[in-house]
């Protein structure tokens, strides 16, 4: 056998042997053991196979593709170096699947723990209750898994994998640490305020308004740049006070309590603001939408833990423009009205009526003398109370971590039981029709 002829038959057994390695990738359906309370719901399920099945599909016609390419005349006429190439383009593509399996094996994979996947697959309720605006997007599915470090992330809903392809979920990457209490709803729907973002559009149709301020501002104009720079993680922290109360501005001081010199670093690259304000914002937005004393109360707290004082002088002057903005930048948040929105402002799609302080105390008191109504309260709404109980010190830690576990254990295990009781009525429902 010629040098040319051996190259090309070396790289026909390799296009052969990614044929056999890709056929061992089995669906996950077929190799994840777990409880069914801690299984993914079906239209997560079915759209994560669907996706890499079309994965695994596009890339067995391109071995297939080059196999045929080898056999025919311009095959046997080229050489070993283009046939090399091509082959290295096709094992750069083989890698790629494999990269988008691993990404979401990893999520899987916690699942066939017992406790700890029951309890992510409560969180994936609760996401998809933070997440829902019915009437103004369709929500994508949401997954939930844990991970080491003290701040959450998201990899969006019909972003683009590693590899190519639209991620047909959204998933969210929870700090282990928060497990379990009302802080992991404040970096939960913080990522979720990401997804309803993109949904809605809101930086895009923010930032024009933004840069428009900019203009002729004077001084002030670098207080707008920086609301502008920020307001991706911005209306991430709105979208969770919206949703959770004085929760997630407790939640947001656990993530950003950090050493003196973190929590007034300006750092103008970041597109997180500068944690010391990043706080005074999120308690102002949370006065605008649910005004209340507590959220003085909590400013003058913050303030006591980390003191403007002693600071360089740009620093205290950025922090001054920032502070002296604020207020007309919170009203063109909480004023905002985007064309998904049809007309209506931010506030007035996020229900905020029904999270007022004196409501969510009401609802508090309710489910003490009767608990079994809590169970039946959806999922955000339960984690916005709670945040208010803690706020106002009428729920213990220990009682906050005991009840988050029994809830978050009777939705994954509730959306189960749906799940089966609906498979179970469409086949009645055929041989009725029959």
């Amino acid at each position: 056998m010629s040098a040319t002829s051996y190259a090309k038959w070396h790289l026909a057994q390799e296009a052969r042997a990614l044929l056999t390695r890709l056929a061992r990738l089995a669906p996950f359906a077929l190799q994840n053991p777990m409880l069914p309370a801690a299984a993914l719901l079906p239209i997560a399920q079915n759209a994560i196979e669907q996706f890499l099945i079309r994965g695994r599909r596009e890339l067995r016609g391109r071995v297939l593709a080059f196999q045929h390419w080898l056999d025919s005349e311009e095959g046997q006429r080229a050489s070993p170096a283009e046939a090399q190439r091509r082959f290295t383009i096709l094992r750069l593509r083989f890698n790629a699947v494999l990269t988008q399996f691993d990404t979401f094996q990893d999520v899987l994979v916690q699942r066939s723990e017992n406790e700890t996947g029951v309890r992510l697959s409560g969180l994936d309720i609760v996401s998809a209750d933070a997440l829902a605006l019915p009437g103004y997007y369709e929500a994508p599915p949401v997954i939930c898994y844990l991970d080491r470090g003290v701040g959450a992330a998201i990899r969006r809903a019909r972003t683009r994998l590693p590899g190519g392809g639209e991620n047909p979920v959204a998933i969210v990457r929870v700090p282990r640490e928060r497990m379990i209490g009302a802080g992991i709803a404040s970096s939960l729907f913080h990522e979720v305020g990401h997804q309803a973002s993109a949904l809605l559009d809101l930086v895009n149709s923010l930032r024009p308004v933004l840069k428009g301020l900019q203009r002729g501002a004077g001084e002030r104009g670098l207080a707008w740049q920086l609301w502008e720079r920020w307001i991706s993680e911005i209306i991430a922290d709105f979208w969770a006070v919206a949703r959770l109360g004085i929760g997630a501005t407790l939640g947001l001081v656990g993530v950003v309590s950090l050493p003196r010199a973190f929590v007034f670093r300006a750092t103008l690259d970041d597109p997180h603001p500068i944690p010391w304000i990043r706080v005074r914002l999120s308690g102002a937005i949370g006065e605008a939408l649910y005004p209340h004393p507590q959220w003085r109360q909590l400013a003058g707290v913050w303030e006591s833990f980390y003191p403007p004082t002693g600071l360089h002088e740009n620093t205290l002057r950025t922090l001054g423009l920032l502070e002296t903005t604020m207020p007309a930048f919170i009203s063109i948040l909480v004023g905002h009205r985007p064309r998904a929105l049809r007309g209506r402002s931010l506030a007035e799609v996020m229900d905020t009526e029904e999270r007022q302080p004196a409501r969510l105390e009401a609802l508090y008191r309710q489910w003490l003398a009767a608990p079994a109504q809590m169970y039946r309260a959806p999922s955000a709404m339960c984690f916005a109370v709670i945040g208010q109980a803690r706020a106002e010190g009428q729920m213990t830690p220990e009682a906050e971590s005991e009840i988050i576990a029994k809830l978050l254990t009777h939705w994954a295990l509730q959306s189960t039981l749906d799940v089966s009781a609906m498979c179970a009525t469409v086949p009645a429902a055929r041989k009725v029709a029959a």
